[in-house]
């Protein structure tokens, strides 16, 4: 088990949901149940799957649970260039946060990498 609150990765992702939680505040009210829904939720996801892959008895549990996270990760990225396109984002916000979606992504994985080199 480790202790998820002290690794880098999912403190950087706490941060991100909360800068994703920022951004779509601007978006118009028609997207509350659209895409401010679905970028929130996939915000949240990722450091929710790494705290609880984090709780869970093994290593590869943990991976497993990264990669749920990495996947969301990407998801929410693609939402974000979606965002952009429709031009309800600037490109200056969609790149900060493609900008800290991909430290996170990155993070993951080396960690990833990491816990499977253990076993």
């Amino acid at each position: 088990m480790h202790d998820y609150k002290q690794l880098k990765v999912w403190n950087k992702a706490i941060d991100l949901v909360v800068d994703v939680y920022k951004a779509t505040g601007d978006f118009p009210k028609e997207e509350k149940y659209g895409l401010i829904s679905q970028m929130r939720r996939c915000a949240v996801s990722i450091p929710s799957n790494i705290a609880e892959g984090a709780g869970r008895n093994s290593d590869k549990e943990f991976c497993h649970f990264l990669s749920i996270a990495h996947g969301s990760s990407y998801e929410l990225e693609t939402q974000l260039i979606v965002s952009q396109r429709l031009e309800l984002i600037d490109s200056t916000s969609s790149d900060a946060l493609c900008a800290r979606i991909n430290e996170v992504q990155k993070m993951s994985y080396n960690l990833q990498s990491k816990l499977n080199s253990q076993n």
